[in-house]
Parts: structure tokens; C-alpha cells; sequence
């Protein structure tokens, strides 16, 4: 397979992890949690450094732009495999998955922050496929990511 393949899928596998994420929020009514939202903007970046290095002749940028959507890629597996652990219990989540003291509001204020903002846990699991949540997903399909990028890496 030829480098630009390689890139071209693996710009292709994000997009399509990104856009997969957005249909769940806008067309599935899942609000994401903000670990979800965390794994979406490594994606973001992948897809421009993919765009960037299709674009770009063969010249200092050759090996490194691969690499860094490696890295990229590598980010948000790293954020799915953490937030996976969240979600199975294995260790907490952090504060902003949560909610914050109350001690200072009113009941009117309180009552106003509450029917405000969707409440979504980031360790609770909105929806899985073979007992694997979507940011288990998220982690599997970024690993694949990774070969891919380094794969167009180590091309000629």
C-alpha cells in the first residue's frame, strides 16, 4: 500500500470516528460526557495533518507529519483506554465528570443550574457494541490509527 494510501486512510478513520461521534450526539440524542468530547479533538488534529500531508510535496514534512498524526491518533487511544477504566470502575474519573459544591447556591440558583445542563457521567456507559463502550471503540480503532500513520511513516 502507498504512502498516500496510508494516509489518506488513516485521515478517512478519523473523520469517520469523529463524524460517527457527532451523529450519536446530534442524531442519537447522546449527550457526550466531557472525556467524550476530550477524545474528539486528537481526531480533529489527525484530520488536518492528514489533509496537510496529502497536500504537502515530499520534502522535510515527509516523515513528520505521519508521525505526528501518530501521535495524534495516540492521543485519543490513550484518552479512550483512560476513560474506559472510568467507566468500568477501575479508577475515577476526573472532577469536571462530576458535579461541583453546592454549599453557595440557593435552591432557586440550584434548582436553575440543574434543569440547565444535561447531566451525562463520564463513568457511566451510554452505549455499547459487544460489551465494549464507545470510547473502548474510540481506543481500538485509534490503536489501528497508529499503525497506519506509522506505517506511512516508514514508506519511502
Amino acid at each position: 500500500m502507498s504512502r498516500q494510501s496510508l494516509i489518506l486512510l488513516a485521515t478517512l478513520g478519523s473523520a469517520a470516528l469523529l463524524a460517527g461521534a457527532l451523529a450519536f450526539q446530534y442524531i442519537g440524542g447522546l449527550a457526550p460526557c466531557h472525556l467524550c468530547l476530550q477524545q474528539r479533538y486528537p481526531h480533529a488534529v489527525a484530520i488536518v495533518i492528514g489533509i496537510a500531508a496529502l497536500l504537502i510535496p515530499k520534502g522535510l514534512t515527509w516523515r513528520v507529519l505521519p508521525c505526528l498524526g501518530a501521535i495524534a491518533a495516540l492521543t485519543t487511544a490513550v484518552l479512550g483506554g483512560y476513560h474506559t477504566g472510568v467507566e468500568r470502575h477501575w479508577w475515577l474519573g476526573p472532577a469536571t465528570c462530576t458535579s461541583g459544591s453546592i454549599a453557595k447556591l440557593s435552591a432557586k440558583d440550584l434548582l436553575a443550574q440543574i434543569q440547565a445542563a444535561p447531566v451525562v457521567h463520564c463513568d457511566q456507559v451510554a452505549w455499547e457494541m459487544f460489551s465494549l463502550s464507545m470510547a473502548s471503540w474510540n481506543m481500538l480503532a485509534s490503536v489501528a490509527l497508529v499503525a497506519m500513520w506509522l506505517w506511512a511513516a516508514s514508506k519511502p
